[in-house]
């Protein structure tokens, strides 16, 4: 009986393991912030789409999915070395699942693709815009970003729907460049993305937390 029990513990905390999202700062998400039209202040620096990019991991009962954004061009702002703006224009139909094999691989991307997803022919492009950065990050000693300088907080917009966005960053600058890194976890039913997002589909429920890790590089 002892081991049976045991046994059934295991099971379950491996379930629950799978089906939460990687650990990361949740980011707090609003309502859209009005974005103010005048420049803002600072030199332009050109986002190296090269350089730069977009991971995801989605969650399961049974496991996860891996993945990446191509970004397909941007521009940040920086004044005295902080920044001050900017707006990244993110490729969604580029979505591209590299955790399985090829054919796998190709079934899954065809998915996220659709219409059950991010519906790439009438969305193929999202954004992000720069609302407000703020040094210190948004939960001090709690966050689980611990080497975090600033507070982003932003609109993201996906599938024509726009909400804002604040979470940790780790940001350097300088003259000639800026690099900022983060990663946190929205929830897609945010943007209309609710495919699978019942939990009593039980082994057929897609998590509703997403990862998102962000490595941004802008040159002047």
């Amino acid at each position: 009986m002892k081991r049976r029990i045991m046994v059934m513990s295991l099971v379950l905390a491996a379930f629950t393991a799978c089906n939460n999202s990687p650990e990361a700062d949740k980011a707090v998400t609003t309502e859209a912030q009005e974005v103010n039209t005048a420049a803002p202040a600072g030199e332009s620096y050109a986002v190296d789409t090269t350089q730069s990019k977009v991971e995801w991991i989605g969650t399961k009962p049974t496991g996860q999915h891996h993945g990446t954004f191509k970004i397909k061009e941007g521009t940040l702002t920086a004044s005295n070395n902080e920044v001050t703006g900017g707006k990244v224009t993110i490729d969604v139909a580029s979505v591209n699942p590299y955790d399985q094999d090829a054919e796998n691989n190709a079934k899954l991307q065809k998915h996220l693709r659709s219409a059950d997803f991010f519906d790439v022919e009438k969305y193929p492009t999202g954004t992000f815009e720069i609302t407000s950065v703020k040094a210190g990050a948004p939960t001090g000693g709690d966050a689980v970003m611990k080497d975090a300088t600033h507070t982003v907080t932003g609109n993201l917009t996906l599938k024509d729907q726009t909400k804002s966005v604040s979470f940790p960053a780790k940001i350097s600058a300088n003259a000639n460049e800026i690099v900022s890194d983060a990663s946190f976890n929205i929830d897609r039913t945010q943007w209309g993305i609710v495919y699978r997002s019942d939990k009593s589909l039980g082994d057929k429920f897609i998590g509703t937390d997403v990862n998102i890790a962000l490595h941004i590089v802008a040159k002047k």
